[in-house]
């Protein structure tokens, strides 16, 4: 009676610390995921200012003899080097790599790193599911559905099936999102330049010299924090306009 007694103690209190370490370990990759999609929706991507193009602010420019500027003729702005036109902001972005509906805004200069931490976060989420949903599978089938879980076996089998494709559909959405914004980076080229097969004509910043210019200094674990040089401010000074979203940095 006690040998039973003890041995039931014991599992409540490995499925108490098992259920608790593993939410946990999920809710705290959710927060970084939520935080990295916030980041990446409410940060400048290098938004150009629109309309510069006037004659009074080229003349102010102090321009060389021979120094060629571009202008962009759909939002009147000049365009500064590897800068291009978003159709959906309506307006030119520096170093523009794509614009993702995920996060309502372009990924470009000063927000691609939220973007890559975004699909990190989801795709170990996605993973992390994946082996719990498995492992909760083993342990059903190891004790013939006997207390292991809430619902009916064939409820539970459908629900196990559906998070595994579903977790596996993200993950490996994530994964190629993840490893195409590493590549890019790692070249120093974004996806627009890669697609129009555009020639460089900047110096280019390879493997870690990209990795460090995009996550804005050496290896470090904050690279895998959003959070890091968040300045609230930022966040109010962003208000809507006729022309889309503005910006202030």
């Amino acid at each position: 009676m006690v040998a039973e007694f003890g041995s039931s103690w014991t599992a409540v209190v490995l499925s108490f610390w098992y259920s608790f370490f593993n939410g946990m370990a999920f809710n705290v990759l959710a927060v970084l995921a939520l935080s990295s999609h916030l980041r990446t929706m409410l940060t400048d991507p290098g938004a150009v200012a629109k309309g510069n193009a006037s004659k009074e602010y080229m003349e102010s420019l102090q321009l060389k003899p021979g120094e060629v500027i571009y202008k962009c003729p759909k939002c009147c702005s000049i365009k500064p080097e590897r800068s291009h036109h978003c159709s959906i902001c309506k307006r030119c972005i520096q170093k523009m790599d794509h614009h993702c509906p995920w996060v309502n805004n372009c990924v470009g200069k000063r927000n691609q790193r939220f973007f890559v931490l975004f699909t990190l976060y989801i795709g170990l989420i996605s993973l992390y599911a994946l082996c719990l949903s498995g492992l909760q599978f083993y342990m059903c089938v190891k004790v013939q559905w006997n207390e292991c879980s809430d619902f009916s076996p064939p409820v539970a089998v459908l629900l196990i099936i559906f998070l595994c494709l579903e977790a596996l559909l993200f993950l490996t959405f994530t994964a190629v999102m993840f490893g195409t914004q590493i590549h890019s980076i790692c070249n120093d080229e974004t996806e627009i330049e890669r697609l129009k097969n555009e020639k460089p004509t900047w110096e280019r910043q390879l493997h870690w010299e990209g990795m460090k210019a995009v996550f804005g200094g050496p290896p470090s674990l904050l690279w895998l924090n959003p959070y890091a040089g968040l300045q609230l401010w930022h966040l109010l000074m962003i208000h809507r306009h006729k022309g889309g979203s503005e910006f202030y940095v």
